[in-house]
């Protein structure tokens, strides 16, 4: 398979903006990138997709979906078989809704007789998801804190929070002195900036992003993006922020 970003966009059922930022964070890349810049994703690419439509499905914020992806024991069938009975019970859902609407119109209703999920259902096993993936995946108290917050956000949203990630990441790549009060400064940005729209990001937390942003290359990389050096400021300024 060889889809355009456009087919791939349709098939998954988001924007091409999406797929376009996910490649420009890093989250995910496409297979194949042309000379003239077209972007086109083969079948693991499409999977990888998915794993990452499932897991915000579960309200996993983006950073930390591409820390379970890089993982050495991310079992990518496992996170599709469990969105697949997401989508499933999603669709009944739907299915009941639609013979309900046949039957208020005076419309010819297809019955099933199958046992309908209720949204209660639906609900309970996505929390269960979650809370599996919490528990495998890291931190479980910020993980549940994150995917609450991230469960109301709309498009519109997320892109205002996006817009302010990447001020400040631009910020970092134009400071002089990382250590120094601009350079300090733009660490209470950046560590405010998560408490409010993800978790509550302590010192502890911080310190271990600020070692993941130079020893993560998929981090480094995209950081790099904003200027060399980028990831290193960021590094050494959130170590001497904390050593304070």
């Amino acid at each position: 398979m060889r889809l355009s970003v456009s087919e791939a966009a349709k098939r998954a059922g988001v924007s091409v903006r999406t797929l376009r930022w996910y490649d420009e964070i890093g989250l995910l890349k496409p297979s194949e990138t042309t000379q003239a810049g077209y972007r086109f994703y083969d079948d693991s690419a499409m999977a990888s997709l998915q794993q990452i439509l499932f897991y915000r499905e579960l309200g996993v914020p983006l950073e930390q979906i591409g820390r379970i992806l890089s993982a050495p024991h991310n079992d990518r069938t496992e996170a599709l078989q469990k969105h697949r009975t997401l989508l499933l019970m999603k669709r009944r859902r739907l299915d009941d809704m639609l013979r309900l609407v046949d039957e208020t119109i005076g419309g010819i209703a297809m019955y099933d007789e199958r046992p309908k999920p209720t949204q209660a259902d639906w609900e309970a096993v996505k929390s269960q998801y979650a809370r599996e993936a919490a528990e495998r995946w890291g931190n479980t108290e910020a993980f549940l804190e994150s995917r609450e917050k991230h469960k109301d956000y709309t498009p519109e949203k997320e892109a205002q929070i996006n817009a302010e990630m990447e001020e400040i990441f631009q910020s970092f790549g134009q400071c002089a002195d990382p250590e120094g009060p601009e350079g300090q400064e733009l660490v209470k940005r950046w560590q405010a900036h998560i408490t409010k729209y993800h978790y509550n990001c302590t010192d502890g937390i911080l310190a271990c992003l600020g070692q993941m942003y130079v020893n993560d290359p998929r981090f480094k990389d995209n950081l790099e993006k904003y200027g060399p050096g980028t990831a290193q400021k960021m590094s050494d300024a959130i170590a001497a922020y904390c050593k304070k």
